[in-house]
C-alpha cells in the first residue's frame, strides 16, 4: 500500500479533507495565455479519465508550495529554474460527495519558460494546452474552475488571493 494510499483512508476515516495542491501552468508565447491541463491516466487512484492541472498531495511536513515544485518536477519534468510563480492562491475546500472525499486544493500559477520541454509521466494520459475560458468545455476534477479563478488571470487580485513573489 503506498503512502498515498495510507493517506486516503486515513481520510475516509476520519472524514478530515486531504490537501493537494493544483498547478496551473501558463504559456505565453504564442501571442496569447493558454493553460496546461492534463488528463488523468487509467492508473491513478481518483478521476481517472478527468481533466486537471498538475497536481499531487501535500505530504506531512511538507509546505504546499514546496510540495507544487516537487509535482511540476515529477509530473511535467519542469524545474524550478524554468518557472515564475505568478499566483499562489488562498486554500479552496472542495466536497465530493458521490466520491465521499473531502480536499482542501490550494492553487497555484507558474509562468513556464520553455513550454515545450515540458514531458509528463504516467500520471498523464494526455495534456492539452488551451485558452483559459475553454475550461468549461472539458470534464474536469471536482472544483477546477473554482481554483483557478483563485490563481487567474493573475493581474487581478482580490480579497481572498495573496500575491506570491516569483521564484528565482
Amino acid at each position: 500500500m503506498s503512502d498515498e494510499d495510507i493517506q486516503h483512508n486515513a481520510n475516509a476515516a476520519d472524514r478530515s479533507p486531504t490537501h493537494v495542491v493544483t498547478c496551473f501552468l501558463l504559456r505565453r508565447d504564442r501571442g496569447h495565455d493558454e493553460l496546461l491541463l492534463v488528463r488523468r491516466g487509467d492508473l491513478v487512484r481518483t478521476y481517472r479519465g478527468q481533466w486537471a492541472g498538475v497536481s499531487g498531495y501535500v505530504e506531512p511536513g511538507v509546505a504546499p508550495e514546496a510540495q507544487a515544485y516537487t509535482e511540476i518536477q515529477e509530473e511535467a519534468g519542469l524545474s524550478a529554474t524554468e518557472l515564475t510563480l505568478l499566483r499562489a492562491g488562498a486554500p479552496l475546500a472542495v466536497e465530493d460527495s458521490a466520491a465521499r472525499l473531502s480536499w482542501v486544493v490550494h492553487p497555484y500559477l507558474f509562468l513556464v519558460a520553455s513550454p515545450d520541454r515540458l514531458r509528463t509521466d504516467w500520471e498523464a494520459r494526455e495534456t492539452r494546452w488551451i485558452v483559459p475560458a475553454g475550461l468549461a468545455g472539458y470534464a474536469t476534477v471536482p472544483g477546477l474552475a473554482a481554483a483557478l479563478a483563485r490563481v487567474y488571470p493573475p493581474d487581478q487580485l482580490d480579497a481572498d488571493v495573496e500575491p506570491s513573489d516569483a521564484r528565482q
